[in-house]
């Protein structure tokens, strides 16, 4: 196993890695809209927050080696269901290889943020 610990994506805020190699494999722990540069909230609608998320998430495979294309799974924690659609049009604008994806509402979320998304990706 590998630890992945890169500036391009938020630090961990708890006792955990931010991902892990394994064999072929990249596990991304969930991401959620904090610039990394600030360590501060970056939006305040679901749009805005989920481009950052996104954009957070491209760092965290980067720094492992791979991209975006390479996800295979995600995971999407919504903190309303009714921004779902809103979700899904920014969310489309990055995963485009369409992976497999469960997407639940959860009562809250890290922060208070509204959006937080996990991947697992081939290297």
């Amino acid at each position: 196993m590998k630890v992945i610990s890169t500036d391009k994506a938020p630090g961990a805020i708890g006792p955990y890695s931010q991902a892990m190699v394994v064999g072929n494999t990249v596990f991304c722990s969930g991401q959620i809209p904090i610039d990394p540069m600030t360590g501060e909230i970056e939006g305040a609608t679901i749009e805005e927050q989920t481009e950052r998320v996104c954009k957070n998430v491209e760092g965290l495979l980067s720094a492992a080696g791979t991209s975006i294309d390479k996800v295979f799974k995600t995971t999407c924690f919504l903190s309303d269901m009714g921004d779902f659609a809103s979700f899904n049009g920014v969310y489309a604008k990055y995963f485009r290889s369409k992976p497999a994806r469960s997407c639940v509402a959860v009562k809250t979320l890290p922060k208070n943020v509204l959006v937080e998304v996990e991947v697992i990706a081939e290297l």
